[in-house]
This record gives structure tokens, C-alpha cells and sequence, in this order.
């Protein structure tokens, strides 16, 4: 039972060393991305600023809120709420837009700006919270990996003692496959939550083209 163990614990032994090896490759390559908690290869910004995507007047200086227009507050939110298909959504502004272009010229500038403020506070909040969950997912890994070496390690003295208990080995075996299993899998899902602060970027700069083509 203990030479079983032995061979075990030594292909354990083994991943282990490829998963922390390749962590810390991943981690050298992106050094330069943003802070140890940033697992992604693109590049960290924590928010987005609206000047560098929007040439109309400034939001910040309105006389009113994008929500007191309550036919740009209704657009807004279907646009940005995540069970909104983005097809659906893209399709709501540009016709909302092209309503607010037919309409008084002399509301049109306001209206739009309105519009483009609600989607651009929505989704830019959106954005940072997802960038949140991957820095926290990040630093929950750290801690999972940190975990499994001290199971190995654990394993490893009970396998060493003479009073050694198979079934406490056979069940902290268990619970070691399955955080590695866990750490593992979230791994995996790493590069695929990455891409989702760069997909509401630009579901938010397709909106914004939408509205700019009208002012």
C-alpha cells in the first residue's frame, strides 16, 4: 500500500512541479501587464476614461443625469443588462438614435450625450467588476496552490510515519485529487474571463459609433 502511495505521490509530485512551473512562466511573460494578481496576457486598465473614446460634449458637464431622461434611462438599461443578447442590444441604440435624429435639432447634441453617458457608467462599471473577480479568482488560486503543496507535504509524513493509517492516506489522496482537480479547472477558465473586460470595451465603442454617426 505505501510503495502505491510512494508511486503516487511522486507523479503528484511531478504535476505539481509542471503547474508551479508554468504558473511562474505565465507570470514572467505578463510581469509587465500590471500587478501579481493580473493572470492576463492583455494589458490591465482598471477603468476606461470616456475622452478617449467619445469627441462630443463632456458628460461630466450636463445640467442633468442620463437617468432624468426616462426614455434614455429605459434605453440604457436594456442595452447594458447582461441578459440582453447584444444584437438586441446594439439594435435598441441605433434606433433610438436615429429617433432622437429626426427629432428637434435642438435636443439632439443633449440627448445623445445623455445617452452615451448612461452606457459608458454602466458598462465601464460592469467592466470593473469583472476585472475585480479575475484578480480575486487569481488570489484565490494562489491560495488553492499553496493548499495542495501542503497536502503533498502532509501526505509525504504520513507515508513516512510507522504508524501510518491507510485510510487516512487513501482519504487525504481524495481531497488532494479534487483541489487539484479544482485548481486545474479554474486555471483553464483564467484566459476565458480575461477576454471579457476587452469584449464590454468593445460592445461599448460599437454603441458609441452608433451614437456618433449621428451628431
Amino acid at each position: 500500500m505505501l510503495s502505491d502511495v510512494r508511486v503516487w505521490g511522486l507523479g503528484l509530485g511531478l504535476t505539481l512541479v509542471t503547474v508551479f512551473a508554468t504558473t511562474q512562466e505565465a507570470q514572467a511573460q505578463r510581469a509587465a501587464a500590471g500587478p501579481p494578481d493580473w493572470p492576463c496576457v492583455q494589458r490591465l486598465i482598471p477603468e476606461l476614461a470616456w475622452g478617449t473614446m467619445w469627441i462630443g460634449p463632456s458628460p461630466e458637464e450636463l445640467g442633468q443625469k442620463w437617468w432624468d431622461d426616462e426614455e434614455v434611462g429605459r434605453v440604457v438599461r436594456f442595452a447594458t443588462a447582461r441578459e440582453t443578447p447584444r444584437d438586441a442590444a446594439i439594435e435598441r441604440v441605433r434606433s433610438f438614435v436615429e429617433q432622437v435624429a429626426n427629432g428637434p435639432e435642438e435636443d439632439r447634441e443633449q440627448r445623445l450625450t445623455l445617452l452615451f453617458a448612461g452606457l459608458f457608467e454602466r458598462i465601464n462599471q460592469e467592466r470593473s467588476r469583472t476585472i475585480e473577480r479575475i484578480r480575486g479568482a487569481t488570489r484565490n488560486q494562489v491560495q488553492r496552490l499553496e493548499r495542495v503543496s501542503e497536502m503533498v507535504d502532509e501526505l509525504e509524513a504520513k507515508r513516512a510515519s510507522d504508524g501510518a493509517n491507510a485510510n487516512d492516506i487513501e482519504r487525504l489522496k481524495k481531497e488532494l485529487h479534487w483541489e487539484q482537480r479544482t485548481f486545474e479547472m479554474r486555471q483553464h477558465a483564467l484566459p476565458v474571463l480575461c477576454e471579457k473586460p476587452y469584449l464590454l470595451e468593445e460592445e461599448l465603442s460599437r454603441m458609441v459609433r452608433a451614437i456618433r454617426e449621428e451628431m
